[in-house]
């Protein structure tokens, strides 16, 4: 066992050249410089943020939701069919034409009948939109808090404003209590996400994000260790500050206020464009990169440090491509659809009525309503709140 930690924390690879865990074993009286033993309170801290949130969720998200009428239920459940449950649970829960056909003559029923059974008991099973509303709560008011304080601490910092102090005089850098706490507090939630992923909403990327969580965790227990926590801080601000606007975004979208919620997710764009795709790699990966090498020089941990930050660009480029593809789709779809309804109405109009003009305008939106809440209830859309935004300007325009 000592012979795989000796390898494992091989000061080869994770200080720079000349340096030893021996130098950074005893610093002066006042001063403490990071160690991996720092970091095993991240583990029980985790489990009080879970009873944090527990307690939020049930007494003041639970209120607010009530507040703006949101449904603590589900919607119409399935009729009791011991046949069909049977086939939801334990064959598919997405009949095919062919299992359709044998259940309706089993059962004597139309086959829409049975379509629409199955329907229910899909539905049924997802958490009801309070439930999503409370979730989404908690994480708007943890993000929204530890983005104040970090940008808050970060003010006061040499780092924030010249990044070439994340490097002068490494590794020999003091742990401040403000930076010590703001790593722990960011540790101990991920931790936390781990922990509650698996009674949280099931959703369809469990495993993408439980990985994502992982290598979050890993990365920012990775930064502590080899004392690369003034850059690392840098970076858990850059991607603060964008995720508690998709989760306001979120709760407007819960809570039916549709132009908050487009006016929302548009800012969040914005946010997350400027942040990932220019404060990240022109602030950030410049100093991790080039500012590094010049005042410390590279060494092994330092090739993995900024690999992994690599990588983690290479995902912004990603899902930053996804959101713009989403909101130009969305922004030519609702325009075609708005000039089809203008020429619709327009027509109505020159039937010389103006009260046929107004019914026929009627019975439009209503239409796009029922298909809108059919589009819906069938999950048509990558996720919820992307389906939401471009069905919003794709059907609602009218």
């Amino acid at each position: 066992m000592s012979a795989l930690s000796a390898w494992f924390w091989n000061e080869r690879f994770w200080l720079p050249h000349n340096v030893t865990w021996a130098d950074l074993a005893d610093p002066a009286p006042g001063v403490e410089y990071p160690k991996a033993g720092h970091l095993f309170i991240a583990l029980p801290l985790a489990l009080v943020i879970f009873a944090v949130r527990i307690v939020y969720e049930r007494f003041i998200a639970s209120t607010c939701a009530q507040s703006l009428h949101i449904q603590t239920g589900v919607g119409r459940r399935a009729q009791p069919n011991a046949v069909l449950e049977k086939v939801f649970t334990s064959i598919t829960k997405n009949p095919d034409s062919r299992h359709l056909d044998g259940l309706s003559k089993q059962l004597d029923w139309e086959v829409r009948k049975v379509q629409r059974w199955f329907r229910h008991r899909r539905n049924q099973d997802k958490p009801s939109t309070h439930t999503k509303f409370c979730e989404s709560m908690w994480r708007f008011t943890f993000y929204l808090c530890i983005f104040i304080y970090g940008f808050q601490f970060l003010w006061q910092t040499p780092w924030m404003w010249d990044t070439r102090h994340c490097w002068y005089g490494y590794p020999y850098q003091v742990m401040t209590p403000g930076l010590y706490c703001y790593y722990v507090t960011e540790l101990a939630f991920y931790w936390s996400l781990m922990f509650s992923q698996f009674t949280d909403i099931k959703r369809k990327d469990f495993l993408i994000m439980f990985i994502h969580h992982l290598a979050t965790v890993s990365l920012i227990s990775f930064s502590y260790v080899n004392n690369m926590a003034r850059v690392g801080s840098l970076v858990m601000c850059v991607h603060d500050t964008s995720d508690f606007l998709l989760e306001a975004a979120k709760l407007a979208n819960y809570a039916k206020y549709q132009r908050l919620c487009d006016f929302l997710f548009i800012v969040f764009g914005v946010v997350f464009f400027i942040t990932r795709l220019v404060i990240y790699p022109v602030w950030v990966l410049n100093s991790s990169m080039f500012e590094s090498w010049a005042i410390v020089g590279p060494f092994p941990s330092w090739w993995l440090f900024n690999i992994l930050l690599l990588v983690l660009q290479v995902l912004h480029i990603i899902w930053s491509y996804l959101i713009a593809r989403i909101a130009v789709k969305a922004m030519l779809r609702g325009k075609t659809r708005s000039d089809c309804n203008t020429a619709l109405l327009s027509k109505c109009g020159t039937s010389g009525s103006r009260k046929k003009q107004h019914g026929r305008k009627w019975r439009l939106n209503w239409l796009h309503s029922r298909l809108l809440l059919w589009v819906t209830s069938h999950g048509i859309g990558p996720s919820p709140i992307h389906r939401h935004w471009y069905l919003h300007w794709w059907v609602g325009c009218c």
